[in-house]
């Protein structure tokens, strides 16, 4: 008998690896399983992913309202990276924190390879990320709560420091010669949002209130910021803290009857025309689409070869000063919903 060893061809792959579930035959029942998965990888990247490995899923969790433009950016950004790395991306959001808790904790129950989650609200996910950590889901925190990330077992944050991000306006609103600032807060108990005010204050120079309204409720917002605004002639500049916001913001000035100036953070169609017509002095971007995609793809990453960026430490999006010199630029990124 001959010791040469059986080479099957490629059409008898398939058939081999099926009745290497019912015997075990040799140079089949070794490899057949890992030809099967290399099969099954090659024909996901045919389909449109840019990679091999496994077909893993990733849930992203975040505080995000109802029509918030903002998180369709962050969430294009996460898709586009998931179809790269050919992974199923589960989206779910909810405003009101103890139903943010509860998406959080269906997307361990699912088992899912991977998990992004915002943390506006700081210690209200400590519980529930602790169940996502002793299941061995890893766990990256994005957008909001950078302080409370790797407290909370996350591998990293990935975001702008909302505090360097409110001193960036700070210093631009002093360098603009601002004198007297309103920054509005539309979402109490946001740490981000407090954050951003309170760098501001700290470098703008000048006076600097705060005034919080109802971002849920955005004919509401428009009237406060109105009344504040006809209330206290000093004010010569609006600082908003969103794209959405920031268009309220406009539709105030307008109704307030006042020669001010409207600041804001983020961006957004109504932004952009803001700042190339002149009504939006500047804007601080946070590149939201940076924060999905790089959120997805380091889960690959670390999935895959257990990498991880940041050294520890956050990695940062923002923030980035734009101005009526970078409008005409930005209009068409922002258009197609990636800016």
């Amino acid at each position: 008998m001959s010791t040469t060893r059986f080479r099957p061809s490629r059409r008898f792959l398939p058939a081999c690896a099926a009745l290497a579930v019912l015997v075990a035959v040799a140079g089949c029942s070794s490899t057949g399983g890992r030809r099967a998965e290399q099969a099954r990888a090659k024909a996901a990247a045919a389909a449109g992913s840019a990679v091999t490995t496994p077909r893993w899923k990733v849930a992203m969790v975040t505080h995000a309202g109802a029509g918030d433009a903002f998180w369709d950016t962050v969430r294009k950004g996460a898709e586009q990276a998931a179809a790269k790395d050919n992974i199923t991306f589960l989206y779910s959001n909810d405003a009101q924190t103890q139903n943010q808790v509860q998406l959080v904790q269906a997307a361990i129950d699912q088992k899912v390879d991977g998990l992004l989650v915002t943390l506006a609200k700081g210690d209200a996910l400590a519980d529930v990320l602790g169940k996502a950590e002793a299941a061995g889901i890893p766990v990256i925190t994005i957008n909001s709560g950078q302080e409370y990330s790797a407290k909370f077992g996350a591998l990293t944050h990935i975001g702008q420091d909302e505090s360097t991000a409110g001193q960036a306006a700070g210093a631009e609103l002093a360098a603009r010669g601002r004198r007297s600032v309103l920054c509005v807060i539309h979402e109490q108990g946001n740490v981000g949002q407090e954050q951003r005010c309170g760098g501001a204050r700290s470098k703008a120079g000048g006076g600097f209130q705060v005034l919080y309204v109802d971002g849920v409720n955005m004919p509401d917002a428009r009237a406060a910021v109105a009344a504040k605004l006809q209330a206290d002639p000093a004010i010569d500049t609006v600082l908003t803290l969103s794209g959405p916001m920031a268009a309220t913001g406009l539709q105030a000035i307008q109704d307030a009857r006042r020669p001010v100036e409207l600041d804001t953070f983020d961006l957004g169609e109504a932004v952009v025309a803001g700042l190339k017509s002149g009504s939006v002095g500047f804007a601080v971007d946070q590149q939201p689409y940076l924060q999905g995609y790089e959120g997805v793809d380091l889960l690959w990453l670390y999935r895959s070869n257990l990498d991880m960026l940041g050294g520890g430490k956050p990695v940062l999006t923002g923030p980035q000063i734009l101005t009526r010199n970078d409008a005409d630029a930005l209009a068409e990124y922002v258009a197609r919903g990636t800016r």
